[in-house]
């Protein structure tokens, strides 16, 4: 194997006392488990371990693999075994479900528009890892996600990774300072290709397994469905233009979200309708064209500070990205009380997109200040 330690050291870590253990977080996919090579490689002692979040056993997911199913966990295993390190496997289904579907299906119910992977990282995936990791003597938990950490003043840094088509910096923003501390990032100064091309070198058993595209507890990617499942249907109602006419009636609110074309009914000249705000209260999903989904003006709370307190000085001029795939724009944040519990962010250009329920996340440059949850826009 060729030396691949200045990848392993931007992630944070450094050729470091012989033999130090590194936990790697191993999902079973190939991000992860070129995570897991690569300390191998730098002479770390790694122990792999997979939370099972969810149970996907007795459905399509356990035969494809997707993530959480028992396909994954024996891929994870597999790999652990091929480099030569022990694997365990720990199961937060119960947590997962409490802090991550619930809150998913209440979002839905309420006519917002949820990021389920941000409130995994959040509130539940980075602690019991960073707890197995400190239980087990590691110096480090390691994962596959593809961002940096940069050491700052006031503790590591989130920085976005050098891939930015594959950047996920946008999901670990309420990660908190002293979580990060304890983490490291190997991938963060690579590319998918790369990755792949290590694999392959590796001879990893999942070198070439496709990435998982859809919500790793929704492996059929029927949201609706499952949101319907679970009792968290919206109220059914009229789908209706921006002057109030009815066009259709419709099954749950829960079955939009802003933004949205398909499904909506068809108009005459090729014009196409997006969803513009969707009542829970009456039932109405209010329909118009792709222009009315503008705005440049937002707000933002449940907020989280990547140096563990808020700005002192107001207003914080930075980009702000609304989506994963979105491009950050620059805008200015203003905590109307001073403290920053909720801020209003005026975006230098107009953007399509701004959904309450999703997250709205703060860059200086590359590093991520902090971020929030959309209200209102």
């Amino acid at each position: 194997m060729s030396s691949v330690s200045p990848s392993v050291a931007n992630g944070g870590l450094v050729a470091g006392p012989a033999g130090a253990r590194v936990v790697v977080a191993m999902s079973g996919g190939v991000d992860s488990s070129t995570a897991a090579a690569l300390l191998v490689e730098a002479g770390y002692d790694v122990v792999g371990v997979t939370l099972k979040l969810t149970d996907a056993s007795g459905t399509a997911a356990s035969i494809g693999g997707r993530c959480c199913s028992p396909r994954d966990i024996d891929d994870a295993r597999a790999t652990a075994a091929a480099l030569g390190f022990p694997h365990y496997v720990l199961d937060h289904t119960a947590a997962f479900r409490d802090a991550v579907i619930d809150d998913f299906v209440a979002e839905h119910r309420a006519g917002r528009t949820p990021n389920p992977c941000v409130r995994c990282n959040e509130k539940l995936k980075f602690g019991p890892l960073v707890r197995f990791a400190r239980a087990v003597g590691a110096v480090r938990l390691a994962t596959g996600h593809y961002a940096r950490l940069e050491p700052g003043g006031d503790g590591p840094r989130l920085c976005r990774a050098l891939d930015r088509d594959k950047d996920q910096s946008y999901f670990l923003f309420g990660v908190t300072a002293d979580v990060l501390a304890h983490v490291t990032f190997p991938l963060g100064a690579l590319t998918k290709d790369q990755v792949r091309a290590l694999a392959r070198r590796y001879a990893l058993p999942n070198a070439d397994k496709p990435d998982s595209q859809q919500i790793c507890f929704i492996p059929d990617g029927d949201h609706k469905a499952f949101v319907e499942a679970r009792g968290g249907a919206g109220p059914a109602g009229d789908i209706v233009d921006e002057s109030g006419a009815t066009l259709a009636p419709h099954a749950g609110t829960h079955r939009f979200t802003i933004g949205q074309r398909r499904g909506l009914p068809a108009v005459g000249g090729g014009d196409r309708r997006f969803v513009l705000r969707i009542d829970t209260s009456s039932g109405r999903v209010v329909v118009g064209p792709r222009q009315a989904l503008s705005r440049s003006v937002m707000n933002v709370d449940d907020l989280r500070w990547t140096a563990g307190d808020a700005p002192r000085a107001w207003p914080l001029r930075c980009a702000v990205q609304i989506r994963h795939r979105a491009a950050a724009t620059p805008a200015w944040v203003d905590a109307p009380e001073g403290a920053g519990a909720s801020v209003s962010v005026r975006l230098d250009e107009p953007t399509v997109g701004v959904a309450p329920g999703q997250a709205a996340v703060f860059y200086d440059g590359d590093r991520v200040v902090g971020g929030g949850w959309i209200t209102s826009g």
